[in-house]
């Protein structure tokens, strides 16, 4: 039988630990082919590529894996991947292992998860993987065992239509993980600043600082979970009607104004 063809991104770029870590994942399940970033794209969101050429390199091959980068963020690398560089369709695909959660409210920012929903909406299952660590160096041992267990579940039994998977790995070893819990999005967000600062010509210029803030108290979130040693497992859908909300609208004549 065929194996499964997996594509593989993320938004670190193409050298960045975490990749490697998921590539070794998927080599044993199937197929694999790495199209991701010549450079890290982090915080990109679903941005795409329509003022500049896109440029692919073929890198080669990595103990039957191939490689290319592109010159273009996460979700140009899923297009390209989808429409011209495959010979055949994708079975999964996956994105991460992001060095650095992608909890609650980060999934709108996230170029990670934005890849992943690039693959959702092009109709394949997909999943974004994140570990709680944002170091170069850190330990994806962890990431590795869970990403496994849910690449194999989702190539099983795939993933309803329109949704994908946003999974975040707490920063532990292991036997200090407790297990794998599908959960809901916390209500949480950025408290953000701007250090305002001068550059040598003595004109003024930003950086962006902040800290996350979460007041949803809820136990049945996704950072609820990553706090007690879960490994966080959020469906995301890419229809962003607020469906609760129809009915009120309706109710509304915006034809009156």
């Amino acid at each position: 039988m065929r194996k499964p063809l997996i594509l593989v991104t993320n938004d670190d770029g193409v050298m960045a630990p975490g990749i490697r870590a998921l590539v070794e994942v998927a080599d044993k399940l199937g197929d694999a082919v790495v199209v991701a970033p010549d450079k890290p794209q982090s915080g990109m969101g679903h941005a795409i590529t329509i003022n500049a050429t896109l440029r692919v390199n073929k890198m080669g091959k990595q103990n039957g894996t191939h490689f290319y980068s592109t010159s273009g963020t996460p979700v140009d690398c899923v297009k390209l991947a989808v429409h011209e560089i495959l010979k055949r369709t994708p079975d999964l695909i996956v994105s991460g292992v992001n060095h650095g959660s992608n909890a609650s409210t980060n999934v709108i920012y996230s170029g990670t998860m934005s890849a992943t929903i690039e693959g959702c909406m092009e109709g394949f299952p997909a999943i974004g993987f994140s570990l709680v660590n944002e170091s170069i160096d850190a330990d994806f041992e962890a990431s590795k065992v869970y990403a496994e267990q849910i690449m194999k579940v989702v190539l099983q039994n795939g993933l309803q239509k329109g949704v994908c998977l946003n999974v975040n790995i707490p920063n532990l070893s292991t036997r200090e993980i407790e297990g794998i819990k599908v959960c809901r999005q916390a209500d949480a967000k950025w408290s953000e600043k701007f250090d305002k600062r001068k550059d040598p010509g003595g004109k003024p210029y930003y950086w962006l600082t902040g800290a996350f803030e979460n007041q949803d108290t809820g136990e049945d979130t996704d950072i609820h979970a990553l706090q007690h040693n879960y490994v966080s497992v959020v469906p995301v859908q890419y229809d962003l009607t607020a469906y609760n909300s129809l009915k009120n609208l309706e109710k509304i004549d915006f034809n009156a104004g």
